[in-house]
């Protein structure tokens, strides 16, 4: 079965790019055959990092979504990985909606999974319920609680988000934060995954630095294969 795995959350900043990059790896190291699309026009994520494996997508352009359910379509094997910038929410939903995406979807077999990317604040809690509320059961959910600022979801579990999730069949994962420097680091030498924790790149990360990124990544993984691809 193909799958459409979009990773959004609406809010800037809680971290829909390290998402889309930490899936994008984890296809990489396990095998698995994937395609992503960045709708991030001013800095993407998945064209800067694994410029290979990715393709430009204008969220404002049918023609340019399109081409996201055409490569499903294409290869029933694959992953399709749409990074979605903040702020994309309702030109994806009126595409989706007049298109009928989600009909031709079930129609045609293939998964739609909305990675629900969110920190701990109250803001992130209310676009959730803005999200479920519109779509309901008509596609798959992943909640990303992504530790970035603090690990403490108290919004979150005080909401009745959580029982609704569970309602939905949501599945719901915490990613850690990384150690802010490294990331910097990372980020600053535009390395993927795979390079931040590799040998070969000891010019940019130190031992322990390399060493971080490892324990990471093997939690994050961990959480990610959990949920399933």
């Amino acid at each position: 079965m193909a799958s459409i795995h979009f990773i959004g959350g609406e809010k800037g900043g809680v971290g829909k790019s390290v998402v889309a990059r930490l899936l994008a790896q984890y296809m990489i190291d396990h095998d698995l055959p994937f395609i992503g699309f960045d709708t991030d026009r001013s800095h993407g994520a998945l064209l800067r990092y694994y410029a290979d494996y990715s393709a430009a997508s204008v969220i404002d352009r049918y023609e340019s979504l399109d081409a996201i359910i055409e490569a499903a379509t294409q290869d029933p094997q694959r992953h399709i990985l749409v990074d979605l910038a903040a702020q994309t929410h309702h030109p994806l939903s009126r595409w989706m909606d007049e298109s009928g995406v989600l009909d031709l979807a079930q129609e045609m077999d293939i998964k739609i999974c909305y990675w629900n990317v969110m920190d701990s604040g109250k803001d992130c809690v209310d676009l959730l319920g803005k999200l479920f509320e519109q779509y309901q059961d008509r596609m798959q959910y992943v909640l990303v609680l992504n530790q970035c600022r603090d690990d403490q979801f108290s919004s979150f579990e005080q909401s009745g988000l959580k029982q609704k999730a569970q309602e939905l069949g949501a599945k719901i994962i915490d990613l850690k934060r990384l150690y802010t420097p490294v990331m910097s680091k990372i980020d600053s030498h535009s390395l993927s995954f795979w390079a931040a924790k590799s040998s070969d790149h000891a010019q940019s990360l130190g031992l322990l630095e390399r060493q971080r990124v490892k324990i990471w990544l093997n939690h994050a993984y961990a959480e990610i294969a959990k949920v399933g691809v």
